[in-house]
């Protein structure tokens, strides 16, 4: 595990990111950071609101995303989703807790 550094809202934050995979983390912070910048709010604005914004425009995003997706086919012919390894099942855990880590931190406020 190493430490990446993102920068949102002019505030520095870091987080953890499995080896090799902070790029990716690095890349998320950037899409964040420009949520953030374009509609989290005037200056002045809290840090729990702004990021509230960005994630509500990173959801709106998604279900979007969703929405323009093709129904999917039958189910029948699609093979069965293969069983979370542990590893994946770990990673989802560490990353809830962190969700919650951040969320207590941003409720403390």
């Amino acid at each position: 595990m190493s430490n990446v550094t993102l920068t949102i809202g002019g505030r520095p934050y870091t987080v953890s990111a499995a080896d090799g995979e902070e790029a990716h983390i690095e890349m998320l912070g950037r899409m964040v950071a420009e949520r953030a910048a374009r509609g989290g709010g005037g200056p002045g604005q809290s840090e729990p609101r702004m990021l509230l914004f960005a994630a509500l425009m990173l959801a709106d995003e998604l279900h979007e995303l969703h929405r323009q997706m093709p129904p999917p086919q039958d189910t029948a012919e699609q093979p069965a989703a293969p069983e979370p390894t542990a590893e994946v099942i770990a990673r989802i855990e560490t990353l809830a807790a962190r969700v919650e880590a951040l969320a207590a931190h941003l409720s403390e406020a």
